[in-house]
């Protein structure tokens, strides 16, 4: 597991894409007879503070975001419940930034935009759409680099609605690498997509300090410029 910040209230992991954030729902592992083969980033993190603190009971660990499985990034875990409140809370009122990389097909005319549009779930397709009684979702984005058939995206969103960089950037004709659901034309090999959380900006839950963590995008997307 790639730790990548910890203090004594919140801890920031790499997830990998194709790992889930989360268990399965209840509901799902019952509509599959109770067949569970993975573990979630949630599960491994609350086994590496258990067996690193010698906690002899239950570890709370307060999930406050959540990446897409095909998606690899930062995800941010509250160690305790009243971080996992104040952190809950940063994100509720927009003071967390959040960036992202993508590789998308296609060209962007503008080298940088705004996308602003209103989105609803369809439960029953498991997708985003746009639709006029949908919520409010928006996002900037710019270009970083440009191939043959591809480029490269620096996203900042501003909402945090779910599928909503992989919806908006759809949207205006510009699909993720491996994002079938959305448009591309072929999945890739291992299941992942090419969108990453790359950073995020917050204030640790104590000391109110601001604290930025940031990795780099996958190295295998220089392939496609």
């Amino acid at each position: 597991m790639n730790i990548l910040y910890e203090d004594n209230h919140l801890i920031a992991v790499y997830k990998p894409a194709g790992i889930l954030t989360q268990p399965d729902r209840p509901a799902y592992v019952k509509a599959t007879a109770g067949k569970r083969t993975e573990e979630s980033l949630f599960e491994e993190v609350k086994r590496y503070l258990k067996e690193k603190y010698r906690k002899p009971g239950k570890v709370f660990l307060g999930l406050v975001q959540r990446l897409d499985r095909p998606v690899a990034g930062i995800v941010l875990f509250a160690k305790t419940s009243k971080a996992a409140s104040r952190l809950a809370e940063q994100f509720r009122e927009r003071r967390v930034e959040k960036t992202y990389h993508a590789v998308v097909g296609g060209h962007s005319e503008e080298e940088k935009g705004n996308i602003k549009s209103r989105l609803k779930k369809e439960f029953s397709r498991r997708k985003t759409e746009l639709s006029d009684e949908g919520k409010e979702a928006e996002l900037d984005y710019r270009v970083i680099k440009k191939g043959e058939k591809y480029s490269l995206l620096e996203i900042r969103p501003k909402t945090g609605r779910p599928h909503q960089i992989r919806s908006q950037l759809a949207s205006i004709g510009l699909p993720i690498l491996g994002d079938v659901k959305y448009g591309a034309p072929f999945p890739l090999d291992d299941r992942s997509i090419a969108l990453a959380a790359t950073g995020i900006i917050f204030e640790t839950t104590v000391t109110k300090e601001k604290k930025k963590i940031s990795v780099p995008f996958p190295s295998a997307w220089q392939q496609y410029f």
